[in-house]
């Protein structure tokens, strides 16, 4: 077996390879990693066939879609699943042939509803079931504290000790445990007792991951992140310096339209001298009237620099050939101490 790990902050992937076959899965990899992943794919001379999450994931963006899109392999999930982007929907005991390898899936609900472990020769695979030290959290959606227990005791427990445990995540930099020393030494299992053990998690009163709303909306439905919205659009995107557009303000140069996609109060409190306002979420309706001539160049702004990339996306899509966004936004402008106006437009 060909093993590699990718650590993202405390978030664990793995890509686990046939060496004789040269095929290849990755588990729970995460959208930031897509390079790294790919890379690692080819020093050890494997190809992917399969990209798996071990459950829907709440505090981190997976990258199974991005990459099956670039790859053209399948996702593959437990049955309960919601992502209606998953290709193969596994049920508990059923196996993937990656090469002379078999991952098998082991329904494990408890942190999720769709949660699942793989097992494959000496290691298993567990996600956020068991962790290091701990066990998946079960007060996040279709989490069950007693369906953890009986995930946990009626379950993987009762697998060979020697199983190396390869969970999903660790935030004190271990690789991996064994199934034998979790049982013996992690606190969350000392609890055996199913009323004791369904109390304790209910006790846990953890705080909420960082980005749940946004992770569970893209894990769940395949939708995208504002990350990988922006970066999109930037691809299509070219940019103006502050500079350059400085030298356009100060010549009054006609050729180029200045666009404020900010609210009126933000134009009125402080905008570019000579910028039209024309507000993001006007853009599409007031467009044709307010920019008749689709060939002129125009320069798009917003405060951050963000807003702005994503509306000059937009326009050249409508066919505004010639928008550009400008590099920065209107706090880099002002910081740089270049001239500003208030005031409603001429």
């Amino acid at each position: 077996m060909i093993f590699e790990t990718v650590a993202t902050g405390g978030c664990r992937s793995y890509l686990v390879g046939c060496e004789q076959s040269c095929a290849a899965a990755l588990i729970d990899p995460e959208l930031t990693q897509i390079d790294r992943y790919i890379t690692l794919a080819t020093k050890d001379g494997l190809r992917i066939r399969y990209l798996i999450d071990t459950h829907t994931h709440a505090d981190h963006f997976s990258a199974t879609q991005e990459l099956a899109r670039q790859l053209g392999v399948p996702v593959v999930m437990h049955r309960a699943s919601p992502a209606p982007f998953v290709n193969l929907r596994l049920q508990n005991g059923e196996l993937l042939v990656v090469g002379r390898l078999r991952l098998q899936a082991l329904h494990t609900p408890g942190h999720t509803q769709d949660s699942m472990c793989l097992s494959v020769e000496d290691r298993l695979f567990t996600g956020d079931t068991l962790l290091i030290g701990a066990t998946g959290r079960t007060d996040l959606p279709s989490g069950n504290a007693e369906a953890l227990y009986d995930s946990l005791f009626n379950g993987i427990l009762k697998l060979d000790p020697a199983l190396k445990v390869f969970p999903a995540h660790d935030y004190k930099g271990r690789s991996h445990s064994t199934v034998g020393a979790e049982i013996a030494e992690n606190p969350r299992l000392q609890k055996r007792d199913r009323g004791a053990f369904v109390e304790m998690m209910h006790a846990l009163n953890l705080s909420m991951p960082t980005h749940i709303t946004v992770a569970l909306r893209t894990n769940m439905s395949g939708g995208k992140t504002v990350a990988q919205m922006l970066t999109e659009a930037a691809a299509i995107v070219p940019f103006m310096s502050l500079c350059e557009l400085k030298t356009y303000v100060e010549r009054e140069k006609q050729e180029l339209i200045v666009l404020d996609v900010r609210e009126r109060d933000a134009y009125e409190a402080a905008h570019i001298p000579g910028a039209k306002l024309l507000p993001r979420g006007q853009l599409e309706l007031r467009v044709n009237e307010e920019l008749t001539d689709p060939t002129k160049r125009l320069l798009v702004y917003c405060e951050l620099g963000r807003i702005s990339t994503l509306a000059t996306a937009t326009l050249r899509q409508m066919g505004f050939n010639c928008a550009v966004a400008l590099d920065g936004g209107m706090k880099a402008w002002r910081e740089a101490g270049y001239p500003v106006t208030s005031g409603k437009e001429p």
